[in-house]
């Protein structure tokens, strides 16, 4: 071939061109490829495969394979050829179209490495570890071959840096989750829940993909000191609804509202004339409030607490004190309960009655004829 038509042939297939060619020969660090209307072959070396790190050229090429490829350099019977580079280009129009729109996209996991994951998407795309999940993950090995959705967080084309998140796209899908379930709830709801997490100020509660707070206050109808006492996490509750506030995402529930009231049946449990064992919870001046029940207070009147008079209640009670009480009334409606303390102690001061008896009129006797026949025997004497 003369020197003029080898020259002109050159300038045909310039640095830069992308060309078509067609992988004769692979071998471990290059493929060997035929490209139509050239006068010689090109190499592909290992490392202009792919963007990922290939062991062996076999690994992503195979023998007939027709690929698309940008020349690198022009050598003395031999191009130099990149697929990695035609990928590239053909991939970062699609990558930052899909990042200026925040699309979700799937992508296969092609390797673990330190510190995160890496995807092939024409682009090496690297995938932080804290970007993987919304949660710790401890050993990324199983994601390895495995399909993510991912979203891009970072994009510097030209210096060829992308950064993928998982985490992203599970933050996203959990978000428009908890809005459909706050558009769909309303106070007075009563719903099933799960105890997610337990706080000293109550307990928040996974209503399946959104928190509520249960208020200490609201956990049961006695006091509750410590929630762990009474819930555990991973427990199944079921809650009333009080309060919805979409624009916070803040949702306020209620155990006790779910569970019986400790009024209920109160007549049957405390009906007038029942003795009862309860606890002094508060004093005031005009008597005691004792708990018989757990949420169920009656009050002891300060005429009730003694027989003998008392100015205050503290002269005889004290706070926490455990007693027997006896009912004296009860109202369910109104939630009142009347108890008294002075009714099941003996009264100290109590006179002897008096057990004469008056004689019948019916048999003829008055009191004045005993009392004129005692007479008399007094005057004879």
């Amino acid at each position: 071939m003369s020197e003029e038509m080898n020259l002109g042939l050159h300038q045909e297939f310039r640095e830069g061109d992308i060309v078509k060619g067609t992988a004769e020969q692979v071998d471990d660090k290059a493929v060997t490829v035929s490209i139509e209307g050239a006068p010689f072959e090109g190499i592909i070396p290992i490392s202009e495969l792919s963007s990922l790190h290939i062991e062996k050229a076999s690994d992503a090429i195979s023998v007939g394979d027709v690929l698309e490829l940008m020349i690198t350099k022009v050598e003395d019977e031999a191009y130099v050829l990149s697929k990695r580079k035609v990928d590239a280009l053909r991939a970062w129009d699609d990558l930052i179209a899909k990042f200026e729109s925040g699309e979700t996209f799937e992508a296969e996991v092609k390797d673990v490495v330190k510190g995160g994951l890496v995807v092939d998407l024409g682009v090496r795309g690297f995938v932080p570890a804290s970007l993987v999940e919304d949660h710790f993950v401890d050993d990324f090995e199983d994601y390895k071959g495995k399909t993510v959705s991912f979203k891009i967080t970072e994009l510097d084309k030209e210096k060829g840096r992308l950064i993928l998140s998982h985490r992203a796209v599970v933050e996203a899908e959990k978000a428009s989750k908890k809005q459909k379930i706050i558009e769909n709830i309303s106070a007075g709801d009563v719903l099933d829940g799960k105890v997610q997490r337990l706080a000293s100020f109550g307990a928040f509660i996974d209503l399946g993909g959104i928190d509520g707070l249960v208020h200490i206050s609201q956990v049961a109808h006695d006091h509750v000191d410590d929630v762990s006492k009474v819930l555990a996490e991973g427990q199944a509750v079921k809650v009333k609804v009080l309060s919805v506030d979409p624009t916070n995402e803040r949702i306020s529930l209620s155990i006790k509202d779910t569970l019986p009231g400790p009024w209920d049946n109160i007549e049957s449990r405390a009906s007038k004339g029942t003795i009862l064992s309860g606890k002094v919870r508060r004093l005031v001046t005009f008597g005691a409030f004792v708990e018989v029940f757990p949420g169920v207070e009656g009050l002891v009147h300060i005429s009730q607490i003694s027989h003998k008079h008392i100015n205050t209640p503290h002269e005889a009670l004290k706070e926490g004190q455990q007693l027997d009480v006896k009912v004296l009334d009860v109202n369910a409606a109104d939630k009142r309960l009347s108890l008294s303390i002075k009714d099941l102690v003996d009264n100290p001061d109590k006179e002897e009655e008096f057990d004469y008896v008056l004689p019948e009129e019916n048999k003829g006797f008055s009191f004045s004829d005993v009392i004129g026949d005692r007479l008399k025997g007094f005057i004879k004497e």
